[in-house]
Parts: C-alpha cells; sequence; structure tokens
C-alpha cells in the first residue's frame, strides 16, 4: 500500500530501527500490560518527535508526525495511542515554549523531554473545552508559595513510564474566582500513586490506569494559568493542545485500520473492485488527517482550526468503520479463525469514537459553529 509504505519510510527516517523492532515481537505480546513498545520508542529517540529543534528535539511536522503515529498504529496499536497523549501534551508546551520561559515555568523539566528522553503523560480532561480539554481533573487548594492537590485522572496512558505529568486545575483566588491552570507534576512526588484502572484486553499495553493525587504539593513555577476568550471560545493553549490531540488520535487508529486493509490487498482477497473500494475508504481517511496536519503546519490553530478538524475526524471514523468491516469480510473466516491478531485490530479500531470530545456532545456545538459562532464543547 503505497501510503502505508511512505508513513513507514518517514518513521523510519525519524526514528530509525524501531519498526524493524516492534516487527520482532508477537502483535500479542505488544499489546498486553508490560509490552516492551514503550520503552523501545524512548530509546529510539520518539519522545521528541514533534519538539522544534531549536530545542533539539527531532522537530517532525504536523504531515511528518501523521505519517510516524500511522506506522507506529499499524505495527503496535497500543503505543501510537499512549504516545499520541505524549506527543500532544508537549506540542503543545513548547508551541507556547517562549512565554513559559517568561512565565517562571520551571523550564528545567520541559528541557529534559528531550535530554533525557522523558515521557509526558496527559491528566487533560481531554473532552470538554472551556469546561474543556483543560476541565479540571483534580482540585487545587492554596498553601504557601504553591498548591495542594487533590484528584485523578482515569484512564491516564503512559501511567506507568511516565516521567513528568501535565494536569488541568482550577486554582482557587482569594475573591473566590478561579484561574483555569495546566500543572507539571513528577511521578515520584509524594502522594502521586498510580491504580489498575483499564481491564480490557483492547489497547492494554497503553498502559491506561488511574494516575491518583493526594495532597500532592507543587509550586507556583510548576504551574500554567489559561483562560477561555470572552464569548467562551478556547484559549491557545487549549486551542493548540486539543488540535494536536484529534490530529494524532485520529492518524493512530488509521494506522490500525491500514494494517487489516494491507492484509486484504498483500493476499488479493476478494475481487478488483472490492480491493478498490476498501482502498478507497482508507485513502478518504488518509486524505482527510493529512488535510489536517496541512492546515496546523499553514499556522491555522485557530477556533475555525479546530472545527474543521473535528469534522475531518468524525469523517475518518465513518471512513474506517467501512473499511475495517469491509477488511475482515474479505479476509473471511478462515483468517479470523486461524490468528487473534485480525479480530484484535478490528476491534481496536473502535476505541476512535470513545475518544472525546464525543460525536453526540459535539454535535450542537459544531452546527452553532457552522453557523458563526464561537466553538463551545460544553
Amino acid at each position: 500500500m503505497r501510503s502505508l509504505k511512505a508513513a513507514r519510510q518517514t518513521c523510519e527516517e525519524f526514528l530509525p530501527g524501531l519498526l524493524g523492532e516492534l516487527d520482532g515481537i508477537p502483535l500479542s505480546d505488544l499489546e498486553q500490560p508490560g509490552s516492551p513498545a514503550i520503552e523501545s520508542f524512548r530509546q529510539h529517540g520518539g519522545t521528541g518527535l514533534v519538539i522544534p529543534t531549536a530545542y533539539e528535539g527531532s522537530g517532525a511536522d504536523p504531515l511528518q508526525a501523521v505519517a510516524v503515529t500511522r506506522a507506529l498504529g499499524a505495527a503496535a496499536p497500543s503505543l501510537a495511542v499512549a504516545t499520541t497523549m505524549h506527543h500532544f501534551s508537549v506540542a503543545t508546551l513548547f508551541s507556547l515554549a517562549d512565554s513559559l520561559k517568561s512565565s517562571g515555568v520551571e523550564w528545567g523539566l520541559l528541557e529534559g523531554i528531550v535530554d533525557q528522553k522523558l515521557l509526558v503523560a496527559s491528566g487533560f480532561a481531554e473532552g470538554r473545552p472551556g469546561n474543556g480539554i483543560l476541565s479540571p481533573t483534580v482540585e487545587a487548594r492554596a498553601g504557601e508559595k504553591g498548591y495542594y492537590i487533590n484528584g485523578s485522572k482515569k484512564p491516564c496512558s503512559l501511567s506507568r513510564s511516565m516521567d513528568l505529568l501535565t494536569a488541568s486545575t482550577a486554582l482557587p483566588n482569594p475573591d473566590g474566582s478561579r484561574d483555569m491552570a495546566v500543572l507539571l507534576v513528577s511521578p515520584q512526588t509524594e502522594g502521586l500513586s498510580i491504580h489498575p484502572f483499564w481491564t480490557s484486553w483492547a489497547l492494554a499495553g497503553a498502559e491506561s490506569d488511574e494516575v491518583r493525587l493526594t495532597e500532592v504539593y507543587v509550586e507556583e513555577a510548576q504551574v500554567m494559568r489559561t483562560e477561555p476568550g470572552e464569548k467562551g471560545e478556547l484559549d491557545e493553549l487549549q486551542t493548540v493542545g486539543l488540535l494536536w490531540f484529534e490530529l494524532l488520535i485520529t492518524a493512530s487508529y488509521l494506522g490500525v485500520a491500514s494494517a487489516l486493509a494491507e492484509r486484504v490487498l498483500a493476499a488479493a482477497r476478494g475481487t478488483d473492485t472490492e480491493r478498490a473500494q476498501l482502498l478507497t475508504r482508507l485513502e478518504t481517511a488518509t486524505l482527510l488527517t493529512e488535510g489536517t496536519a496541512r492546515m496546523i503546519a499553514s499556522g491555522a490553530v485557530g477556533d475555525e482550526a479546530l472545527g474543521k478538524a473535528l469534522m475531518a475526524r468524525y469523517g475518518v471514523q465513518d471512513a474506517l468503520r467501512e473499511a475495517v468491516g469491509c477488511a475482515v469480510e474479505l479476509l473471511g473466516g478462515m483468517a479470523f479463525i486461524g490468528t487473534g491478531d485480525i479480530a484484535y485490530l478490528a476491534a481496536a479500531v473502535h476505541g476512535l469514537s470513545f475518544h472525546p470530545p464525543s460525536r453526540s456532545s459535539a454535535t450542537e456545538p459544531l452546527l452553532e459553529h457552522a453557523a458563526g459562532e464561537p466553538l463551545r464543547l460544553t
């Protein structure tokens, strides 16, 4: 498949040797708790993929990041999904690098992401901007020169491999108002603990357990404040984060579906017309995803861009659902019976519909946005 081959070539350019290493491990081993995939990703330099070269990262642009993520999704679905949480967190942080440096945020923590190959887990709500992607998942109580944090994020991918947690909260002010903020927390901080949560066998390798914070103290230097716009629209931090999230989570599942379609094409299953129809559905999803990447790369990271990205993501969901159903049918019952990989990949693709914001929750906001209103995903 031409587009998947190109994605693998891009992945090899940025993370040389990773796909070869993953290819030598059975899919069932890659997709279970304790999978070696995440550590392999770290050792091959994956943590710096989308960090600009100015900050010693690999500097992958959105289109290249999509290619790498798609290739990883085809090889190890859990790895693609888990590392999406890392990429969208660091893409958000480093897109605002200059302002963060001048704001007093602990810059040494961010420099370590590249220097020490640190993995960043996301404690963002990921779903309801405004009350949104940065909706508080934990509560903050003012302390001397900082805050005490209580609450939990579940599921939280990379929970057992993370070196840094980004979490959203609402900081109390003396007048009773609250400021939205993002916290940077080390997993070694007293009061942070990991608890089992994910019980499904699908995507079990993503380490999506519960991260619990009990009286965790953070200093002011570990806090980034953010505010929604006057009309309830997202601010820059929220918008950038959600755009990257939607882009890369979509690319992850595009990769999973690509692995199934590739099996059909390699085995020449079905008629020419049926294979062409399968390929058309898959490439439709590819073009939608790559179109979003090009839009972000052009600098369109505002409210209108986010609306387009969400529409593209839901369009990909529909195309992948059709492609996967077609692929499984063409592969046939004996192929389905002969290996658990086909059933696993087919099941895993449905995970895209579960990531926030759900289609139902976004329906009214998208219709209002199409009519000219700000995008308010409440």
